[in-house]
């Protein structure tokens, strides 16, 4: 009995199909997407080096305010820096938050136009508690004097 090798190679010539397993098998293997994060990584890596950034050890957090009001929060990032030509690279996983959320712990970071800007911020809540102050009292009736409300019910 000829062997199922020589017999494809008779039918298909060279060109026999390549089977993995046996009959009832894929053809060929699936291929899988290789995960692309480590070569972003490389790419990252080979620019700063391009740059003569040096890394900066011990940054524990870094705090970047927006124009809206909001921030970038970045914890435990990694930060590379080169002084002469004024470049600094943040990368890590950062998070848009709002400045309520973080102002205990970085009273000490904000310039004068931050706490200009946390100022107004805190008079607009200042005046947003007001207003819901005052649509609560509009919404809940006074008590009359002399009526019972239970003796209408019954």
């Amino acid at each position: 009995m000829p062997d199922v090798q020589e017999l494809l190679k008779k039918k298909f010539g060279n060109a026999a199909p390549a089977r993995t397993g046996g009959k009832g098998t894929p053809r060929h293997k699936q291929k899988r997407n290789v995960a692309r994060n480590s070569n972003d990584d490389k790419k990252l890596q080979t620019t700063l080096k391009k740059l003569n950034t040096q890394p900066i050890q011990a940054i524990e957090e870094v705090n970047m305010f927006k124009s809206d009001g909001n921030v970038i929060h970045f914890s435990a990032p990694k930060v590379h820096a080169a002084v002469p030509s004024n470049t600094f690279a943040i990368y890590g996983h950062g998070e848009d938050k709002e400045l309520t959320e973080l102002v205990p712990g970085i009273l000490n970071q904000l310039g004068p136009d931050s706490l200009a800007s946390l100022r107004k911020l805190a008079e607009s809540y200042q005046n947003m508690s007001k207003d819901t102050k005052d649509a609560d009292d509009d919404d809940i009736p006074d008590l009359v004097a002399g009526e019972n409300f239970e003796s209408k019910v019954e």
